[in-house]
């Protein structure tokens, strides 16, 4: 993948020497370390600091939702009694804190899938589960099936296992299971699939379809890895039950608490069946012995006292807002032949425009203009159509959301222009 307009330059060569040292020895990385790529939206984030530039880019839930209050006052009660805290500074398992395992299982068996403490991993980040399930899942070479498009970073976690991608055609109402046949299938271990208000286009898989899909990873003997980040951030109906309700003894499902609490607490969890628990387990136990145990405890206090019941309405709310907003600009804005998708959860809305217009080429003219948005190319595994991008609305106030869709508007009006008069 090409970086557009400089942002190459934010990566320092690996053997660069320092003004009054010594050259460094040549840096002979492995090879899978060597073919790891940066995410296009980290790049796009350090040259969109700018105080003038609006950032319709980042995945980042709104910092204003964040409970902070409730956050301080649970790790200073972690902290405020000195035998507590020699536990809460100490060692912990490999598995997780037992009472937040507990809390999860318990909220997974009240959505009607029962699920024991057995059965729940605490990792540190939903990123986290997905590198352990690369590990777990990924041989070179092999095939490892996802949706097309697809999350970024879970493609970041899993090339760094070398595998063949093949790939599941989506439409308006997501993957689609009818696709996934025996020539699909064949020597694929795994099909990765995000069903709630999907990263990157918004989507959510019907009951129907998470029905089929189910059926046909009985069928072809393939695992679900089912991403979950944003499953709590409907804005006006909750999504339909996840796909472990519907074969809980081959779908592996990772949660976030990144987006429900706050992501610098680096939290997230898997529930799996027993013998896929053990198996990350050991690989956990080799990656970072196990999830910050502080953390871990401060989290599960905030979470007992029913916290969520109280902040998640108001985060609904505020995202539903923001996205009416989004969506309302680009009726408002966007020149005809560019379509979009309507979410009803989560965080990104998904633009198509006209064949034959390269979003990557766009992006620096955006960025020149004051605003900033992801191309679309890199959320495919496959063959990447130029004509997508993504835009994230959580972080942005409502006035800033019109002046930077505006601004797209205006350049992909105009790029339109040009290519209509070049016929």
């Amino acid at each position: 993948m090409t970086i557009p307009f400089n942002l190459a330059y934010l990566k320092e060569p690996m053997n660069a020497p320092q003004p009054g040292l010594a050259a460094p020895a040549l840096l002979r990385p492995a090879r899978r370390a060597a073919s790891a790529t940066s995410s296009i939206v980290r790049e796009i984030l350090k040259v969109t600091q700018r105080p003038d530039v609006i950032s319709l880019a980042g995945g980042l839930p709104a910092p204003e939702s964040f409970p902070v209050e409730a956050l301080r006052a649970a790790f200073d009660a972690e902290l405020r009694d000195e035998a507590q805290a020699r536990q809460a500074l100490q060692y912990s398992t490999t598995e997780g804190h037992a009472p937040l395992r507990e809390w999860v299982a318990a909220q997974e068996t009240a959505r009607g899938v029962p699920t024991c403490a057995d059965e729940v991993m605490i990792v540190a980040g939903s990123q986290q589960a997905l590198d352990l399930l690369g590990k777990a899942f990924v041989e070179p070479q092999a095939p490892l099936l996802v949706e097309s498009p697809t999350y970024l970073g879970a493609l970041q976690a899993f090339n760094l296992f070398d595998p063949t991608y093949r790939t599941l055609p989506t439409d308006d109402e997501g993957l689609q299971p009818d696709a996934l046949d025996a020539a699909l299938a064949r020597d694929a271990r795994a099909l990765y699939v995000m069903p709630n208000f999907q990263n990157p286009t918004g989507r959510t898989l019907s009951a129907a379809r998470r029905a089929t899909l189910a059926a046909a990873a009985r069928r072809h003997d393939l695992w679900l890895i089912e991403d979950d980040p944003y499953g709590e951030l409907w804005y006006h109906q909750a999504p339909p039950p996840g796909l472990r309700s519907y074969a809980p003894e081959r779908t592996i499902r990772v949660c976030s608490f990144s987006k429900v609490l706050a992501p610098g607490l680096r939290l997230g969890f898997v529930i799996a069946p027993r013998a896929a628990i053990e198996l990350l387990v050991r690989l956990k136990q080799a990656t970072d012995l196990h999830t910050a145990t502080l953390t871990q405890r401060a989290a599960h206090r905030v979470l007992a006292s029913g916290l969520l019941d109280t902040h998640l309405p108001r985060v609904r709310a505020r995202y539903a807002q923001q996205c009416a907003v989004m969506l309302e600009a680009l009726a408002t804005a966007m020149p005809g032949g560019v379509t979009w998708t309507r979410p009803e959860g989560g965080m990104f809305v998904w633009l198509t425009l006209p064949a034959g217009v390269d979003t990557m080429a766009l992006l620096p003219g955006a960025i020149e203009r004051g605003m900033a948005f992801v191309p679309g190319a890199p959320f495919f595994a496959g063959h990447a159509p130029t004509n997508t991008l993504r835009l994230s609305f959580v972080t942005v106030p409502a006035e800033k959301i019109r002046a930077a869709v505006a601004v797209l508007g205006e350049l992909i009006g105009h790029t339109l222009s040009k290519h209509r008069e070049s016929r």
